[in-house]
């Protein structure tokens, strides 16, 4: 961002802070501001900065954390938007190190623009907070100045904010917009910035009508519940505790419903944490192996599978390295991508991921996708999946593999598989969902490809 012009207004005619004292609010928007200075200018991924800060919600009361959440996740996903907005009423770009300053200006940005927060509260905390730290203290009157100015400018400048132009880097803008067209390609961005749902599978499908009543939520046509947001941690829910179902998003639980009755099959989950899909396959009785080159993420699993008393192999291993003892009936690839269908709830990816990196994942999944096919043993199938909205790392995977592995067949898939949904499914018969999508009486889900292979010979 660039640096206010001198002779911006200072900090002390800020009457928003308590005569002798500090705002309200304080602590949330520290937190914060903490928080987005860990994913902004560290490059943490939000699920590692929250938990490194995990000790400063401790004290919060409930509404507190909520605050802090709410903020973080809007200047994610308005980021572009907020920075550009700042940045009209700045004349130098700020030094590389006043990530502080940065974190502040992006956090009070989302409160005045987005979060409709009374203007007052939103610039006096950050100066508050500004003040109170050795590098924010030169930028305090800046930062007042900056926001005061923005406040002003509110209604004016949203119209001009383009979330498709502002919110999606360029390389990956352009991307969408080759492939799916600009009217898409902007539902898209205008989606990624609708707070998700809470998406459960139920650990028996058949009470799943019934816990969506409880739950007070909506029953998908593809078997998911879908639970309006509450304010309160997930695990508070009726049946979490029990293990009567998991938190997974409605199209990320579509590859093992392309896999049929998996009732005592051999099953590789390869790729496997943090482990909805291996939960799906051990509760439909299938004999699964869980596959994962990360220990930290299948820590996960197993509290999963524990919680829902389910059981499952779990290998810790490099799957390109890894061979199983047997060719398997089925094989579920759920390989690395850029993960940019599930910017919803992870908007940070969006700036975390460039072209380069977006080429070695594609180097890797063909890779993957070369030795699980390896893994299937004749006759039967083969599901590769990725949560990426690129076809570089879906569609032409699929097609490319397809054409130097005559011993596969892809095996179309039918509307009535999922859900009825028949605008899931390609012209070739492979499932693609966007986040603007519609399911059922409900709107948006992550972006997902899934392609079904089938082993003809050996």
């Amino acid at each position: 961002m660039p640096m206010a012009a001198a002779g911006a207004q200072s900090s002390r005619g800020n009457s928003s802070v308590r005569k002798g004292g500090l705002p309200p609010g304080l602590a949330p928007r520290r937190l914060a501001a903490r928080i987005l200075r860990r994913v902004v200018c560290a490059g943490q991924m939000l699920d590692d900065a929250l938990a490194s800060e995990a000790r400063g919600f401790e004290p919060l009361s409930p509404r507190d954390r909520a605050l802090t959440e709410q903020i973080v996740r809007t200047a994610l996903r308005h980021r572009g938007q907020i920075e550009a907005a700042v940045s009209r009423f700045l004349r130098r770009k700020l030094p590389k190190k006043a990530t502080l300053t940065r974190a502040l200006l992006l956090a009070a940005g989302a409160q005045i623009l987005f979060l409709r927060v009374p203007a007052h509260a939103a610039i006096s905390t950050a100066v508050a907070i500004a003040r109170q730290d050795r590098e924010g203290r030169p930028m305090a009157g800046m930062v007042n100045a900056v926001l005061r100015r923005l406040a002003a400018a509110r209604d004016d400048l949203l119209p001009k904010l383009d979330p498709l132009q502002l919110n999606i880097p360029d390389w990956l803008r352009m991307n969408w917009i080759r492939h799916w067209g600009e009217k898409t390609a902007r539902a898209m961005a205008e989606a990624l910035l609708v707070e998700p749902a809470l998406d459960v599978t139920v650990k028996n499908p058949a009470m799943s009508a019934a816990w969506a009543e409880r739950l007070e939520g909506l029953l998908l046509p593809t078997g998911t519940v879908r639970v309006a947001r509450t304010t309160g941690p997930v695990s508070s829910l009726p049946g979490f505790a029990e293990g009567k179902w998991w938190v997974q998003d409605a199209a990320a639980a579509l590859p093992v419903k392309l896999m049929g009755d998996v009732a005592g099959k051999r099953v590789l989950d390869l790729c496997a944490a943090p482990g909805g899909k291996t939960a799906q396959l051990a509760a439909a009785g299938a004999r699964v192996t869980a596959v994962d080159v990360s220990e930290r993420r299948l820590a996960r699993l197993h509290e999963n599978l524990a919680r829902l008393d389910l059981s499952a192999e779990v290998v810790v291993a490099d799957m390109l390295d890894w061979q199983p003892d047997a060719p398997a009936d089925l094989v579920l690839l759920d390989a690395p991508c850029t993960a940019t269908g599930t910017a919803r709830r992870h908007p940070e990816v969006l700036w975390l991921k460039t072209p380069a990196q977006m080429q070695a994942l594609i180097d890797l999944q063909w890779q993957m996708l070369e030795r699980a096919a390896g893994f299937v043993r004749t006759g039967g199938l083969l599901v590769y999946c990725v949560c990426a909205m690129q076809p570089e790392e879906g569609e032409a995977q699929v097609a490319r593999f397809l054409e130097m592995h005559a011993e596969f067949v892809r095996v179309p898939v039918q509307a009535a598989e999922v859900g009825g949904q028949a605008h899931f499914l390609t012209p070739e018969g492979d499932v693609r969902t966007l986040p603007p999508m519609s399911i059922g009486a409900s709107r948006h889900l992550d972006g997902f490809y899934i392609a079904r292979l089938q082993r003809q010979s050996d």
